[in-house]
């Protein structure tokens, strides 16, 4: 599990400045891939070969000052749930304010590691002075940077790495198929985990998360282990919309990230919501095989092709998951819940799966020959030869002359031939196309 660095701090003091300098060109990666939801929350970055999550709170700009004082410190409580070390930024020019203050109290009551930035130091042998005001908010380090001109990002990365180190994170201490069930607030996550640890099943353990609040529930099922990874305990009773939803969100990416198998759960009675599609998103991502489990089937009106009509629907507005398995169930009534523990072993056989180099070859061949890769200017694309590189996802390489011609369109033309293929339902596959040697 990756450690959490959480950026935070009042609007207007360049978080998200920082946030974009900090993760450099990656923050230009556009997912080409139709539907995959491109607001930026946070990035997989390193420095100096330690490898950390950074994630950016700059999104939440009150709407008027009545929410100011409630949504920050609500974010300031987010970041210290969640993260392992917290980067504080204030701004240098404005000087101390009130917000600061309130923020700096709230985090001073935690454990957590925090790293108090300056942020706007843009000259730092004049500006020495701005940055006196600051050590009263009582933090051990404080260090002046310009997040705009880069200045001093390198000896706040050491800082940052040394706290990381300094933290304790666990290992994963439970064996058996990691399940996370996501999903917003008010899905049925906890009726679902309850239902798949009932009468028939032996509860192996329960244990409440100290370092998260996930809560972690092995079950046996036909002499099967499995870890449920529950997040339902997210939510924050709060006015403010955005808090909330940057909480549940966050919730999910760190549930994503120690997961073996993603269970996408909504509510099939109220549909498909803009949340649902970002943490959807999220899983996509990072690349985990995922069901979408359409929860309250038995609320729903149905006519002969209720059923049908839903799927084409969350197709249509989940491209991206073409691949996912769809179930539909009853949390409360157990409808087909029965069902989830053997789509899950199912999707990551698929997602561990590997295809020997011949019968690769023979099917890239086939797929080639149907529909040559495209021209350009006189340029003929050759592909020489395919091979699989690795599993978990199951990610190949195809080396060709001019990999620069080759269009997304054709990656997915190919991605498509490997499913007809060989299945792999439920998981996500990498296509790379490189120079031949």
């Amino acid at each position: 599990m990756k450690p959490i660095v959480a950026i935070i701090g009042r609007p207007n003091v360049g978080k998200s400045t920082l946030f974009n300098k900090l993760v450099g060109d990656r923050v230009a990666i556009v997912d080409d891939q139709p539907g995959v939801t491109r607001d930026r929350l946070y990035r997989d970055t390193e420095w100096n070969g330690r490898e950390f999550v950074l994630v950016d709170t700059g999104g939440l700009e009150p709407r008027n000052n009545d929410f100011m004082m409630t949504k920050i410190k609500e974010q300031a409580e987010v970041a210290v749930t969640e993260a392992d070390v917290i980067v504080f930024v204030v701004d240098g020019k404005a000087g101390l304010t009130a917000l600061d203050e309130e923020v700096a109290y709230y985090l001073r009551k935690k454990t957590k590691p925090v790293i108090l930035c300056v942020n706007k130091i843009d000259n730092f042998m004049e500006q020495q002075d701005d940055l006196i005001d600051f050590w009263a908010l009582g933090f051990d380090d404080l260090i002046g940077i310009s997040a705009e001109h880069k200045t001093n990002l390198g000896d706040m990365l050491d800082l940052v790495v040394e706290k990381i180190n300094s933290v304790d994170i666990p290992e994963e201490e439970e064996d058996g198929l990691k399940i996370a069930i996501i999903g917003k607030p008010n899905a049925g996550k906890s009726s679902l985990v309850n239902k798949l640890c009932g009468k028939n099943r032996t509860i192996v353990s329960n244990i409440a998360g100290t370092t998260r609040d996930a809560i972690d529930t092995s079950v046996m099922f036909h002499d099967n282990k499995y870890v449920l990874i529950d997040t339902a305990g997210i939510r924050r009773k709060s006015k403010v919309e955005e808090a909330l939803e940057y909480y549940s969100v966050l919730k999910a990416l760190k549930a994503i990230k120690r997961a073996d198998v993603c269970f996408l759960l909504f509510d099939g009675k109220e549909g498909l919501t803009e949340q649902d599609k970002r943490i959807a998103g999220i899983a996509h991502e990072e690349k985990k095989p995922i069901v979408i489990v359409v929860n309250k089937w038995d609320l729903v009106e149905k006519s002969k092709d209720t059923m049908k009509e839903m799927r084409e629907a969350l197709l249509a507005e989940l491209p991206f998951l073409s691949y996912a398995p769809i179930e539909f169930i009853s949390a409360l009534t157990g409808q087909r819940t029965i069902n989830l523990f053997g789509i899950a072993d199912k999707i990551y056989e698929e997602y561990i799966r590997t295809i020997s180099t011949g019968l690769l070859n023979t099917v890239i061949n086939e797929a080639v020959i149907m529909n040559p890769p495209p021209t350009r200017k006189g340029r003929i694309t050759k592909v020489n030869y395919a091979t699989q590189v690795g599993t978990a996802p199951p990610k190949f390489v195809l080396f060709c002359n001019y990999p620069e011609l080759m269009h997304f369109s054709y990656s997915r033309y190919i991605e498509n031939k490997l499913r007809e293929a060989f299945g792999f339902e439920g998981s996500p596959i990498e296509i790379v196309f490189e120079k031949k040697n």
